[in-house]
């Protein structure tokens, strides 16, 4: 008997920590698989797709030897949740088979040898060792991961920058067309590291971290980082590359207009209902004391929002993708913000009042 008896709760909680980076079609059958190893001391589950690595523990008393076995990840997933809570799990591994049994349900599945599992080299030598809370982590790659390229011909930017120097770590995602940066204080001084995680590391721990005071272990290393919270540890492979100096990219401008947010932002969503579907332009028109915004599309539609503010510069007509400018301020929690434009070929920077740890860069286009 693989595991005499276990709760179908406790079973299912790791088996999902690690299932989102597998896919059915593998050029691998295995990696198709989740590795399952038990001891007396509970369960291990492991996932890869050779780039990363996903590991979760269940700490229970076992009784038996250790023993190992894959089985597909997804079929034992949709298994457990069709099963009802709180059922007792049977499982016994039997000549290339695993039998899941619970209640009056019986289901067979196809295991492949655990030695042929293949683990991903560790790769941690003179890693830097930064602690940091789990929520605070969490918020900080919401802040930036929108921003991140999508299959870019330029891989470095299918990612997050992440850097640590002294007392402070910054992440930094951009696609060419905007750039989101975001900083926070840390309790402790490290010595300077920059890593690039890749999109899909950065998506799975959006769904793992949890808006707590726990604390994250992140290792960062030249080709590979672990980050190590809860009974969860993920192992990646980071993006080989030169990321933009990105502090190149954010302006410094002397035209500032602070807005409420949600004036702002409800504006914009409105002017975007007929905003062209392909290109999703609008154009921002200022004058003294006035913020025009204006949208349009091929069946000659039109929508116009007026804002009035305190600006005072010289006037202004530019025009944004409003998608972007919604993403930008979507992930602001302020009730004010800080929009600071140049000329009309100058991108356009929103900051929060007072605070220096959120810059978001929009690049203008044509209309």
């Amino acid at each position: 008997m693989f595991i005499k008896q276990i709760d179908r709760n406790d079973l299912l909680k790791p088996l999902q920590a690690v299932v989102g980076i597998v896919e059915r079609k593998q050029p691998l059958p295995i990696l198709s698989n989740v590795l399952i190893k038990k001891n007396k001391d509970g369960v291990r589950f492991v996932t890869t797709d050779l780039e990363i690595q996903i590991e979760a523990q269940l700490k229970a008393e076992l009784d038996g030897t250790e023993s190992a076995i894959t089985i597909s990840a997804k079929k034992l997933q949709e298994i457990l949740r069709a099963i009802p809570d709180n059922s007792t799990i049977f499982l016994d591994d039997q000549d290339n088979r695993l039998l899941v049994k619970a209640n009056k349900s019986r289901f067979s599945l196809q295991t492949l040898p655990a030695q042929d599992f293949p683990m991903l080299a560790e790769q941690l030598v003179g890693a830097a060792r930064v602690q940091i809370e789990q929520g605070v982590l969490r918020r900080l790659l919401s802040s930036v991961q929108y921003a991140m390229a999508q299959q870019d011909i330029r891989y470095y930017l299918n990612g997050v920058l992440l850097v640590v120097d002294g007392t402070s770590i910054k992440l930094i995602a951009t696609d060419g067309h905007r750039l989101a940066f975001i900083s926070e204080e840390l309790k402790e001084s490290y010595k300077k590291q920059e890593v690039i995680l890749s999109r899909k590391t950065v998506n799975e721990l959006l769904k793992l971290l949890q808006d707590t005071e726990d604390k994250v272990q992140l290792e960062l290393a030249e080709k590979q980082v672990r980050i190590s919270f809860a009974d969860v540890v993920l192992t990646s492979k980071v993006i080989d590359g030169k990321f933009p100096d990105y502090n190149r990219v954010i302006p410094t401008h002397s035209n500032h207009l602070k807005l409420d947010r949600l004036t702002i932002l409800q504006a914009l969503q409105r002017a975007a209902i007929l905003s062209n579907e392909k290109f999703r332009g609008v154009r921002l028109l200022l004058t003294e004391k006035n913020l025009r915004i204006i949208s349009s599309n091929s069946e000659q539609e039109e929508a116009q929002e007026d804002i009035e503010n305190d600006y005072q510069g010289a006037p202004l007509d530019i025009g944004f993708n409003v998608n972007y400018l919604l993403d930008g301020i979507n992930n602001i929690s302020t009730q004010n913000l800080i929009l600071s434009f140049g000329d009309q070929n100058s991108s356009l920077l929103i900051t929060i009042p007072d605070k220096d740890d959120y810059k978001y860069v929009v690049m203008p286009m044509r209309i």
